[in-house]
């Protein structure tokens, strides 16, 4: 049976409640904040129905905010549900972007809160399978490295990871920026017997010529102007390790001649001088530009390419992946609202469809930014689209309508159209629309009778039905 915490300091509005819900439900009641919060946290009640106005500030909603805030930052997927007077509607509201489940005016309908509640739970468990579902996927789709994705592509990616990790023969990963290219170097890396030692990445088109074969190699004391000490290269310092060179389809021709004879024959000589240094290092490289059209272009060196692509790793873009975009989308939320201690539990269908609407052409790495972005911009439980920075619904220097003159102009025509499309598409039937807008019907009503949809003091009109 599910525990259902009731924190109320009206003692009839508790007693009437457990005696309402009490034959369904485990009950458990709290006359104020302090005792809410220790019953929350000792018994993990599936449903809270919480009190706005709390001691000893009945008459304000600062108890029951903090209540609300508490409890979500102990568990941000609770399903709780705001007792609110006829008054207290803007602060009502403010609870909902806080993260609550819903509110109910008072006083309560049993028949309609059971409904609200049954609602809730089913909610609730669902969206423990999904994540218990998300979690399994992500484990099934994780190899060494972080890399996640499900789809066949990144399927042939992870076996071929497996497959090269136990030698050291000379890997090339190829694919869009953005791809995962340096993280499916790492989980090489990761995979290998070189695991304990270093990895050593060098970008070769982020770094200027002329500075290029110092980088690379390390110079003499004396070797140029301002080399006032011996510098060892980036090659040595991967001895017994790893040496990722991504972009190497941007190195110079000059310095690709270099790393061919440290490729064949595993030394290298600093800039300005003459010793023979023994390094021992795998190399893996990384492109995103075509290698073959770069050969005969005459900007790379064929027979170094058959020297680093000995083993080739084409990565998909993000687009062509699939159900891989949500399994991604839904990681980066989980992990930044840890990082950034939010409370935004899902996607909304609009952000859904744009999600898997959109070609990406940054992949993964746009992605991981959009949803970042999502998580610390959005006021509410649910990304929308324009969390994402969506503004693909707006035409292009288009103006606002004549009447939206303000911020909330235009959130109030956004909410109509909203509601509006959702009755239309359930014939009229409110219960739902309600279910498919994810509020009670209560609230839809009180959402109807703010748009003028129908008058406050009554409910069926405009070809608007119960069933």
């Amino acid at each position: 049976m599910e525990n259902i915490l009731i924190v109320d300091d009206n003692p009839d509005i508790r007693q009437q409640l457990k005696w309402g819900l009490g034959e369904e439900y485990e009950i458990l009641l709290a006359g104020d904040g302090s005792q809410g919060l220790a019953a929350f946290k000792k018994h993990q009640p599936g449903v809270v129905i919480l009190d706005l106005g709390l001691p000893p500030h009945e008459d304000s909603s600062v108890e029951g905010f903090r209540c609300l805030a508490e409890m979500l930052d102990h568990n941000p997927n609770a399903k709780i549900i705001m007792l609110t007077g006829n008054s207290e509607r803007e602060n009502a509201l403010q609870a909902i972007q806080m993260g609550a489940y819903d509110f109910y005016p008072k006083p309560p309908v049993l028949s309609e809160l059971k409904v609200i509640i049954g609602r809730a739970l089913h909610l609730a468990n669902i969206e423990e399978q999904n994540r218990t579902l998300q979690r399994s996927l992500e484990q099934k789709s994780t190899v060494a490295g972080g890399i996640i994705g499900q789809c066949a592509e990144m399927q042939m990616v992870y076996t071929t990871i497996k497959k090269v990790a136990s030698s050291d023969v000379p890997v090339l990963i190829t694919g869009e920026s953005g791809t995962g290219k340096e993280l499916v170097a790492r989980a090489i890396q990761e995979a290998s017997l070189r695991k304990g030692g270093p990895f050593i990445p060098i970008n070769c088109g982020a770094i200027p010529e002329n500075l290029l074969e110092s980088e690379f190699f390390g110079h003499e004391k004396g070797a140029f102007t301002g080399a006032h000490t011996t510098v060892q290269g980036k090659l040595q310092y991967a001895h017994k390790g790893t040496l990722f060179l991504d972009e190497i389809g941007e190195l110079p021709v000059n310095l690709q001649v270099k790393l061919l004879r440290f490729l064949q024959e595993g030394t290298i000589q600093r800039v300005g001088g003459r010793e023979d240094i023994q390094v021992d290092a795998r190399t893996i490289c990384a492109t995103n530009v075509d290698i073959a059209k770069a050969i005969n272009e005459g900007k790379f060196r064929e027979d170094l390419y058959y020297r680093i692509g000995v083993i080739t790793i084409a990565l998909p873009p993000l687009r062509e992946r699939g159900d891989d975009i949500l399994l991604l989308a839904h990681y980066y939320l989980r992990l930044f609202n840890d990082e950034h201690k939010k409370r935004v539990r899902r996607f909304g269908a609009a952000a859904i469809n744009f999600l898997k609407g959109y070609e990406w052409p940054g992949n993964v790495r746009e992605l991981r930014n959009r949803v970042q972005r999502a998580v610390i911009m959005s006021d509410s439980s649910a990304i929308e689209p324009a969390d994402l920075g969506c503004n693909s619904s707006v035409p292009a220097q288009s103006e606002p309508p004549r009447d939206v003159t303000s911020l909330r102009d235009a959130r109030d025509r956004a909410e109509r159209e909203v509601i509006s499309a959702a009755i239309e598409r359930q014939h009229g039937n409110i219960l739902k629309a309600a279910e498919e807008l994810e509020v009670s019907r209560p609230t839809l009503y009180d959402l109807l009778k703010k748009h003028n949809f129908i008058d406050s003091g009554r409910k069926g009109e405009a070809g608007l039905g119960e069933q």
